[in-house]
């Protein structure tokens, strides 16, 4: 199997700095027309301040990007059917932004892949895939790396195009 461009929905998993954003960008620009940056970060410190810098650098003027923590299924269906791809980065993000914000992760779950069923543009989403290490010494951990199998394990269900990075590699998983 090979890296698709042509997938009308798509996962990127892989850990932190395994090229997840990257590939996901260059696979937007292969596609024409304008390309939708949904971003899920808040910058609340200087290392995450540099972190979107270094996103932001990246892309060029083809690229609009809305800041969305949290209303990522009301920003897909507001946009234009005429979008040529979204890119969604990250969806671990969202899902801590979600749990901070104490709302209702099955809901926001189902709303997300509605939203992203119901759009005919092509959509990427970026998650992390946090379930490969050690075991988390507290409850909230726990609860955030099993609540984020359970979305990666959904959205991929969804995908037409699942890849997982590691090392700046990529593995077609479907």
């Amino acid at each position: 199997m090979t890296v698709r461009a042509d997938a009308r929905i798509t996962l990127i998993l892989g850990g932190a700095r395994s090229g997840k954003s990257r590939l996901a960008e260059q696979l937007a620009e292969k596609r024409p027309g304008r390309l939708v940056y949904i971003a899920t970060a808040e910058a609340w410190d200087d290392e995450m301040k540099a972190r979107i810098a270094e996103h932001k650098s990246r892309r060029d003027d083809r690229w609009h990007s809305i800041e969305a923590p949290i209303a990522v299924a009301e920003v897909l269906r507001a946009l234009p059917p005429d979008t040529g791809a979204v890119l969604v980065d990250c969806l671990t993000l969202w899902l801590s932004n979600l749990m901070h914000a104490g709302r209702d992760l099955g809901a926001e779950i189902a709303g997300l892949l509605t939203a992203v069923n119901a759009v005919k543009f092509p959509v990427l989403l970026v998650s992390n895939e946090v379930g490969l290490g050690i075991v988390p010494d507290n409850k909230l951990a726990r609860d955030f790396r099993d609540a984020q199998g359970r979305l990666n394990q959904a959205v991929a269900a969804a995908a037409d195009h699942a890849i997982f990075m590691a090392a700046g590699l990529p593995l077609v998983l479907k």
